[in-house]
């Protein structure tokens, strides 16, 4: 018995004294949601209700949040997009640093007329972007949005199945937030408020 104690005891104290002390815990993230970097997106040319062909980049200098979905989503879409309104409402005049992108996975549907009336009913300042059905799968490989449409009871009424995080892209146009669907209004405002400051803050230290 003592035997077998010290082969289950030592290999665990060998590996707690092999630890370095002077190793630390990471810094905790400033932001409720998940920090990311990476690039999804960034030239891909989308459509406007006007017809003019949108990137990212043309929001430069804004926070952009980036929500895919469709217009006959009977759920997790009207309830992002209304989130978002509140988030507007709470940024008072720091709303207008932020744009909401709202971009459909059913173009079959969802033509820019109707993507227009739609996020415009949350917040005027919504803005649906629309890219060809040939192109939709194209476009989310570009930004790793996952979907699959799910046929329905005729061929006209199927759903999407789709991912719901959202896609926080500072002022200098990275990709450096994945919101999760469960985030509150109040939590997206914290972040979205620390984004626009980083910016302000580069922008002081540059007059500096």
């Amino acid at each position: 018995m003592k035997k077998r104690l010290m082969a289950l005891v030592f290999p665990a104290l060998l590996s707690a004294c092999g630890a370095p002390e002077d190793t630390a815990p990471p810094a905790p993230s400033p932001f409720h949601a998940r920090e990311v970097s990476a690039r999804h997106g960034e030239g891909f040319e989308m459509t406007d209700r006007q017809g003019r062909t949108r990137t990212l980049a043309d929001w430069r200098g804004k926070v952009v949040l980036v929500f895919f979905g469709y217009t006959h989503c009977p759920d997790a879409c009207p309830s992002a997009l209304y989130r978002f309104s509140e988030v507007m409402e709470r940024l008072g005049e720091e709303a207008a640093q932020v744009r909401v992108l709202f971009i459909t996975l059913d173009p079959a549907r969802d033509t820019p007329e109707i993507l227009h009336n739609y996020a415009t009913a949350f917040n005027p300042a919504f803005i649906g972007l629309y890219v060809s059905p040939e192109r939709t799968p194209e476009m989310a490989r570009a930004f790793h949005v996952f979907y699959r449409i799910a046929p329905g009871q005729t061929p006209d009424r199927y759903s999407v199945d789709h991912g719901v995080s959202v896609y926080a892209y500072d002022r200098s146009g990275r990709l450096r937030l994945e919101i999760p669907h469960t985030a509150t209004a109040d939590e997206v405002t914290d972040d979205v408020r620390r984004l626009i400051a980083e910016a302000e803050d580069r922008e002081q230290k540059t007059e500096d």
